[in-house]
């Protein structure tokens, strides 16, 4: 019923907790556009962040488009986040690290035992841009993620942060069948610069468990150097240069997340945000969640018959305040500045933007080493 042209318009009613009558908005029909770069921001003076939710056929243009808008060439270190990224299209990828490799540099191969080997290479380069790099990533970067930053690892262009990705690196090739259906065969993997297998082991296990419990190699099966001679290591995802694990959730934590009670749900499940805007607060964007937030907020646990003891409610307090603020503000300003709020509270955050030094003497010490190569006659490997 709302689906029409674009351009067109349509009235619909809401009704809204707060309100005892039903809301009247007229909307106009419109192209609802899939970005994949979320959030775009100066996380500290001179400090830039752009997160990348995954890789379509906007994504490089998206992330020029940032880097121009941060200024690149000014700052004093970038945070790309590639958290929870599954990937994409291959191109997007290859064109992504294109933008931070120097010109000609090797992004990925790949190939297989019948296929023959295909190379990608940075065709435009940085042009001179060599702003330190971090790049954050976890168990749920894969696929076009995990060959960005293979391939900035390898050639010592960024740090990685955070938990080891996910080991996607499987190339496909689809046949056609009868009654519209096809038949996908693997038929080469991925390899990053320094010759590493992306794809993790998929023999010996489950599907379930290949999804769901994924267990960190005991010893790595592939150990490769990059372009200054650093160890990395291969054959299940890409490992980070600085570890720095997500923090668990405690028992408490586990309960309300549980329960949806900070989202905004269906009527009846979940809710404390929509609960809490019923009362009409004043938010501003410096707004914080004071004492009366939070008498609501217990108020709302006691109405659900969810549990706690005010020793959890001290425990959890700044989570508590953390997620109260982020759904409000996407409530009332957009999912840009909930996504702003989150940062306040992101452990590994912390820890690359702590690392941006290190990123810095990191890509000047390769830069160093190949130019000796080179002067020496030998080139970069």
């Amino acid at each position: 019923l709302l689906k029409g042209p674009k351009g067109t318009i349509v009235h619909i009613t809401i009704g809204r907790e707060g309100y005892p009558e039903p809301i009247a908005f007229t909307i106009t029909r419109d192209e609802i556009p899939r970005h994949t770069v979320d959030i775009v921001t100066m996380i500290r003076p001179g400090i830039g962040y752009i997160r990348l939710s995954g890789f379509n056929e906007t994504t490089d243009r998206e992330l020029a488009d940032a880097l121009r808008q941060l200024n690149v060439a000014s700052l004093a270190g970038l945070v790309l986040d590639l958290r929870n990224n599954p990937g994409g299209l291959l191109n997007e990828g290859v064109a992504v690290a294109d933008m931070f490799l120097s010109k000609n540099q090797l992004i990925v191969s790949h190939r297989g035992r019948t296929s023959q080997e295909r190379r990608y290479y940075a065709v435009r380069g940085n042009q001179g841009v060599g702003v330190p790099l971090v790049l954050l990533v976890n168990g749920n970067s894969a696929s076009a993620s995990e060959i960005v930053v293979g391939a900035l690892q390898d050639h010592d262009r960024a740090l990685v942060v955070g938990d080891i990705s996910f080991g996607k690196g499987l190339v496909q090739t689809v046949s056609q069948l009868s009654e519209n259906t096809g038949l996908a065969l693997t038929t080469a993997k991925y390899y990053t610069p320094s010759g590493r297998l992306i794809q993790r082991d998929y023999k010996s296990t489950s599907l379930y468990d290949y999804h769901y419990h994924r267990k960190p190699l005991e010893k790595p099966t592939e150990i490769k150097l990059t372009d200054s001679g650093r160890q990395v290591y291969g054959g299940g995802g890409i490992t980070p240069d600085v570890a720095a694990e997500a923090p668990k959730l405690n028992r408490f934590q586990e309960n309300v997340l549980r329960r949806d009670v900070f989202f905004v749900f269906d009527a009846g499940v979940g809710g404390f945000t929509r609960f809490f805007l019923a009362t009409k607060p004043e938010i501003t964007k410096d707004w914080t969640v004071d004492g009366s937030a939070m008498d609501l907020f217990r108020r709302y646990l006691d109405k659900q018959d969810i549990r706690y003891t005010e020793p959890e409610i001290a425990e959890n307090l700044a989570w508590i305040k953390n997620r109260i603020k982020k759904e409000a503000f996407i409530s009332i300003f957009g999912l840009n500045e909930g996504y702003r709020v989150a940062l306040e509270d992101d452990v590994q955050l912390q820890k690359a933007i702590e690392s941006i030094p290190q990123a810095r003497a990191l890509y000047e010490n390769a830069r160093r080493v190949i130019a000796q190569r080179s002067g020496n006659g030998q080139g970069q490997r």
